[in-house]
């Protein structure tokens, strides 16, 4: 007879790690649909609307097989409309980035979140903020200016400005959820964002859309697809291990924007974003080290 063998905490953690790798590569895929749609005449309003409209069925269908239809109920609806509210500002930013800039300059940029969420939670949450986070954040933001190029041509110049408030209202997002995800799971969090979200994108559609051939409808519905998945993988995940193993993941997103832009569109990274973005990764990641090991200490002195 075959024994089944258990779960051990170490195959968890694995499991988390490529359920991250997986959301990383899918959302690198929607970030090309989403430059190859607007190439074909697509508008940033008809992408929104696509994006969340056609994850929600993919929502639905987890939920239904996971925590059920009746995990949906909430009594913060308040704060969920806040969410979507800040979420959907904060896609229409990351989107206009994607448009705008290469995808290895648009992801590194993306890359700035966790030095704003530093930020963030020192002003906003008044959380104790050491001079070693202090000085990650200085480095991190002066990656930003290498990568940035103060000076540089018109569209470069606003697809930096988008990228950063993308990045800076996403950290913005990532502080809400920390109040949030205390009374709310998972499941309902990412529900009542992709439907909360359908509405006012719809209104923008009805406003911008045009005709176009079945090939650009395509893509867009691709965008929507690829996005909920890669938005299931990317929750799972952090069910799956701890954020500080789980995070730095992300960091792969700039290999596959990088072979993307290369091999599709004819983009090789400039010689700004090769520098740069070390320095960005490098202050990203002693941030999450940072609070990770801090987390940990703190957890060692309530057991003592």
């Amino acid at each position: 007879m075959r024994m089944t063998q258990p779960v051990t905490s170490r195959d968890r953690v694995l499991y988390g790690v490529a359920l991250r790798l997986g959301s990383v590569a899918t959302f690198s895929v929607m970030n090309v649909l989403i430059k190859l749609a607007e190439g074909n005449g697509a508008h940033l309003a008809e992408l929104m609307f696509f994006r969340q409209t056609f994850a929600l069925p993919i929502v639905l269908v987890w939920i239904s097989f996971g925590a059920g239809l009746g995990s949906l109920r909430t009594n913060h609806i308040g704060a969920h409309l806040s969410r979507a509210a800040l979420g959907l500002v904060s896609m229409c930013f990351v989107f206009s980035t994607i448009l705008y800039l290469p995808l290895a300059e648009a992801t590194t940029l993306q890359f700035t979140l966790p030095i704003f969420a530093t930020v963030l939670g020192a002003l906003i949450l008044k959380e104790p903020t050491g001079w070693h986070r202090w000085g990650a954040v200085t480095v991190g933001f002066l990656g930003v200016i290498i990568v940035a190029q103060p000076g540089t041509g018109q569209m470069a110049g606003i697809g930096v400005f988008t990228g950063l408030m993308g990045a800076l209202l996403s950290a913005s997002v990532s502080i809400l959820l920390r109040q949030i995800s205390k009374t709310e799971s998972a499941p309902t969090i990412v529900f009542w964002f992709s439907a909360l979200s359908v509405p006012p994108t719809a209104i923008a559609f009805a406003l911008y859309w045009t005709p176009h051939p079945i090939e650009t409808w395509l893509l867009m519905v691709a965008v929507g697809l690829t996005g909920g998945i890669a938005q299931l993988f990317m929750t799972a995940s952090l069910n799956a291990a701890p954020v500080s193993v789980v995070v730095p993941m992300d960091y792969t997103g700039l290999v596959w924007a990088t072979i993307y832009g290369w091999a599709i569109f004819g983009a090789v990274p400039s010689w700004s974003t090769w520098i740069g973005a070390p320095v960005i990764i490098a202050s990203g990641l002693y941030i999450v080290w940072r609070e990770h090991r801090l987390r940990r200490e703190k957890v060692e002195r309530v057991i003592a």
